[in-house]
């Protein structure tokens, strides 16, 4: 299985990110997995510098992460693997039937909305001391990884028979669940799932923080 870029940037992709954001991971994991050069620049976001006009310039929602690859500034962590697919390896990551492509878009809009008030949410209360309710977020994780469960148990991958943009989309939140108290132990497939990402040429972990299940 070919997983590396058809080709590379003329110089270092730029990658404004946060360590401990699943979002900023899934842009380096998906770097990593593709094998383009980059430089990650840690934003300080305890200090508001995500909020300044320099980096609202880049990025007008005030969130990471960022790319700047050359001249093109690209933001949000999905719009940000699409367009590394669709840049550096067309046709590898995000199918090209119709059928296919909306498949790996339902997992895109899943990743915006039930990973990220799921899983997403129930870590940033246990690790940043966010406003969620406990109880409904981690009730939200448990709905999302009811589905996965349910779907993987018949495929190895999201969408497909192989990794797209839609498993790395998802992945870094699933992974990180038990640090929001949302347990992995009833969902062998997602677990199964989550070890074949692991084991892809290029893989690169997230942090893990001693919150939650982990504490």
């Amino acid at each position: 299985m070919t997983l590396t870029a058809t080709h590379r940037p003329d110089a270092p992709i730029l990658l404004h990110g946060f360590k401990l954001s699943g979002h900023s991971h899934r842009a380096e994991l998906f770097l990593e997995l593709l094998g383009l050069p980059y430089t990650f620049r840690q934003v300080d976001l305890a200090g508001g510098e995500h909020k300044t006009p320099a980096f609202l310039a880049k990025n007008v929602f005030g969130q990471v992460p960022v790319i700047e690859d050359g001249d093109t500034v690209v933001a949000d962590s999905t719009a940000i693997l699409v367009y590394l697919a669709q840049r550096y390896a067309p046709g590898r990551w995000i199918p090209s039937d119709p059928a296919g492509q909306a498949e790996v878009q339902r997992w895109l809009s899943a990743a915006s909305g039930m990973v990220a008030f799921g899983p997403a949410a129930a870590r940033l209360v246990t690790l940043f001391r966010g406003s969620f309710n406990p109880d409904e977020v981690i009730a939200r994780a448990h709905r999302l990884l009811t589905v996965m469960e349910s779907e993987l148990a018949a495929r190895d991958w999201l969408v497909g028979h192989a990794p797209t943009v839609a498993d790395v989309a998802v992945y870094s939140y699933v992974a990180h669940a038990p640090e929001g108290n949302v347990s992995l132990d009833d969902y062998p497939h997602v677990r199964a799932w989550l070890a074949r990402i692991e084991a892809l040429p290029g893989f690169v972990a997230m942090p893990q923080s001693k919150v939650g299940l982990r504490a």
